[in-house]
């Protein structure tokens, strides 16, 4: 037991949290599209491991049982969770600490200010958005709101 303890403190990468800032993302995107480059971006800043498919997202969004409604302009794997357009790295973290019976999140729509629309093109420019928790029968509800 102490030697166990010992070795947790050598090594604090191995935390739960760590854990989390490290997963592996696997996202589907169009090749010529910026903002999902700028998503991708805003996920490695949080230490997510992104590998990225560039064929589109429509067919790995249907596979993947995300619904139409919810649609955007790329889609990600990540533990299991379907994650759909601009989703913020920390609701990602959120999702993956609270592990909820759910489908995954979603974030319709490519609103302005969102991660990885949120450059300079946009001048600072903000909409108001949420995050939407989508249930496994494609059944949504607020998970965070963006003001």
């Amino acid at each position: 037991m102490l030697m166990a303890m010992i070795a947790l403190s050598l090594f604090p990468f191995l935390t739960p949290a760590a854990a989390l800032q490290t997963a592996a993302v696997q996202v589907w995107k169009d090749p010529n599209c910026g903002c999902c480059k700028d998503w991708i971006a805003h996920l490695e800043k949080s230490r997510f491991r992104v590998s990225a498919v560039d064929q589109g997202n429509g067919a790995s969004r249907t596979r993947l049982g995300m619904p139409q409604k919810f649609g955007s302009c790329h889609t990600a794997l990540i533990q299991g969770y379907v994650i759909e357009g601009h989703v913020p790295a920390t609701n990602i973290q959120r999702l993956l600490k609270e592990k909820p019976q759910a489908l995954g999140l979603a974030v319709p729509g490519m609103p302005i200010g969102s991660p990885g629309m949120d450059g300079v093109a946009y001048g600072g420019h903000r909409d108001a958005y949420q995050v939407l928790l989508v249930g496994k029968d494609g059944a949504a509800q607020a998970f965070s709101s963006h003001p």
